[in-house]
């Protein structure tokens, strides 16, 4: 489409908005202040660069298929985020996990991490005007092959997660004071049983009493900010999550932390957009882990679906924009994996938009009124209202592809780059 035949439309859709007293001017000036944060890991089907070659095991984590082109280094990895944010429009961040650090092919390991081997994603995020967020990794590990780390029986193993745990808030902290925007450090833990067990208390103790002492520094939350994250099961821990949702609600409403809620650590007939406004009464902010669950927790590309449409809806709606952090959480080897961050990432930013663009203001009227005819009618009438003409202009504007045109970009840089990629895996 031409760009004056994309101002067109534009000017058509914003007329017919204005007609409802949305200013779509306003909107997009809004949408360009929400940084979504893309997950490193989709890149590389999790497997991180602690050791060459490195593969995903354990942790209830799985990522499925083997679509060539899969970035075996940190240079590759860099060069595909990069890739996929030229087909986003927006400025960005990048969620890193702790097992994506550089050593410089010297093995070290979760306890001894330190900001010097995370100072190259530092410098890139620099050069990329990115921010960072960051996530210890507590699985894919021998000290996790149990099923345990912080809440391990075993006070040795116990305490090597806690100094992992210590040493990543720091390492988030440091990202922060160099970028000039807080780091978001996000604690998931695997921890769990595969069948019922007897005492469901003592491991939830130990967690407590492990978070405590790796969260006991305080540390500027303008340079970081701490985040726990709940799960309902994993593979081998079917039965029992110690992290639960009703436990780390009461930690982090106790403890003054950010609460994240992922798309799919829930049982399929809950919703986290029905959770948003809740959490945000008691909790100083919210990380949201935006994902697909098909089924259980499958971590599927994100698409503009129903509930994504409503966790964007209850982001605006809850006008409470400077405590939410929003990231991308799934990993999909089966279709080309820059395409697969774009696709997600997109459908994020559209969803915020079609929900910028709703009339809060005067449908909050109507339901104060009681007045739930007209209110229902708005709702469906903006469903078929020209939004997809103020997306087309936003992506012009800010210099990204308009509508499909970003898949031949993904394209020519398969057959540029992903396919010249040797299969057999090389050294980090």
């Amino acid at each position: 489409m031409s760009e004056s035949n994309i101002t067109k439309a534009y000017e058509l859709a914003r007329e017919k908005y204005a007609e409802l007293g949305v200013d779509t001017e306003a909107a997009l000036r809004k949408l360009a202040t929400f940084p979504i944060s893309l997950h490193c890991w989709q890149g590389d089907d999790v497997g991180g660069f602690e050791k060459p070659g490195a593969t995903l095991s354990g942790g209830g984590i799985q990522a499925t298929g083997n679509y060539p082109g899969k970035a075996r280094t940190v240079e590759e990895l860099r060069r595909d985020i990069e890739a996929a944010l030229r087909m986003v429009p927006g400025d960005h961040r990048l969620n890193l996990h702790a097992s994506y650090l550089e050593n410089g092919g010297k093995f070290v390991d979760r306890d001894a991490i330190e900001p010097r081997h995370f100072q190259g994603w530092i410098d890139w995020a620099k050069q990329n005007r990115l921010g960072l967020d960051f996530n210890p990794t507590y699985f894919s590990h021998p000290k996790a092959a149990d099923g345990f780390t912080l809440a391990h029986a075993d006070p040795a193993i116990r305490e090597f997660w806690i100094q992992h745990g210590i040493a990543c808030r720091k390492i988030g902290a440091e990202m922060g004071r160099q970028l000039g925007t807080a780091t978001v450090t996000n604690v998931w833990i695997p921890d769990g049983y595969k069948d019922v067990p007897v005492d469901r208390t003592a491991p939830r103790q130990r967690l407590v009493e492990a978070l405590d002492r790796i969260f006991r520094e305080e540390i500027d939350p303008r340079v970081n900010l701490d985040a726990v994250e709940a799960k309902l099961f994993g593979i081998g821990a079917e039965s029992y999550t110690v992290g639960s949702f009703e436990f780390y609600l009461g930690y982090a409403v106790s403890r003054g932390k950010l609460l994240t809620l992922d798309a799919g650590h829930f049982h399929p007939t809950e919703k986290i957009s029905e959770k948003i406004s809740s959490v945000l009464m008691f909790c100083p902010g919210l990380l949201l882990h935006v994902s697909r669950p098909v089924r259980w927790d499958s971590d599927h590309v994100v698409i503009l679906d129903d509930e994504l449409q409503a966790i964007a809806t209850e982001i605006v709606r809850s006008g409470k924009l400077d405590r939410i952090h929003i990231g991308l959480d799934y990993f999909d080897a089966s279709i080309n994996r820059v395409a697969a961050w774009v696709i997600g990432t997109r459908n994020m930013i559209k969803a915020l938009l079609f929900a910028l663009l709703e009339p809060t203001g005067t449908l909050q009227d109507l339901e104060l009124k009681m007045d739930f005819t007209q209110r229902l009618v708005l709702l469906e009438e903006l469903k078929s209202l020209p939004w997809p003409a103020v997306w087309d202009y936003y992506c012009a504007q800010k210099g990204a592809p308009v509508g499909m045109d970003w898949l031949r970009e993904i394209q020519k840089y398969e057959k540029d780059v992903l396919a010249n990629r040797e299969i057999t895996a090389v050294t980090a």
